[in-house]
């Protein structure tokens, strides 16, 4: 399955900004300490070297995985007429009765593959949940097929900036 090319404003903002300081400011502090180590002499047995290599190795291949991916990328910008329904970029409030009766409350965030990132409220527009939520407006029940079953959810909000 390949990744939506979709991303908000900021996220292509970050990447970008990665990519600048892998190629300006990392990549050439990790070289002089190469270029330092090996002057050393014998550099099999030199692992602040080997260990350079290494780091410069994954560096190159991030700038050039960063450099390929910000080509493709679509950036999705808000738009008033979005407003009271969920699309790109929507923070979505959602409720569902959990056990012995009591809600069950969850907030996600809309955005590219790019823009994932641990303990975030992001999901990827991808993903079954945001297929599930994209269009509906407040109060509109959802049904997102998840591994242990079916799972309905209410809409309980909708925003364009964090909760």
């Amino acid at each position: 399955m390949t990744r939506s090319p979709y991303i908000t404003r900021k996220g292509y903002e970050a990447l970008n900004a990665e990519l600048k300081y892998l190629w300006k400011v990392e990549r050439p502090q990790v070289t002089q300490q190469v270029h330092d180590a090996a002057a050393l002499g014998d550099r099999s047995e030199n692992a602040e070297y080997i260990y350079g290599k290494k780091r410069l190795r994954e560096i190159d291949r991030r700038i050039r995985y960063l450099a390929k991916r910000l080509d493709v990328l679509c950036v999705v910008d808000y738009s008033q007429v979005q407003e009271g329904r969920v699309f790109f970029g929507a923070y979505v409030r959602v409720v569902r009765e959990g056990p012995e009766g009591l809600d069950e409350c969850a907030v996600y965030r809309i955005v590219g593959g790019d823009e994932i990132a641990a303990n975030s409220v992001a999901i990827s527009v991808d993903s079954p949940m945001a297929k599930a939520l994209i269009g509906k407006a407040v109060d509109d029940e959802v049904r997102v097929n998840t591994p242990s079953g079916w799972v309905e959810w209410v809409i309980d909000a909708i925003q364009y900036e964090p909760f």
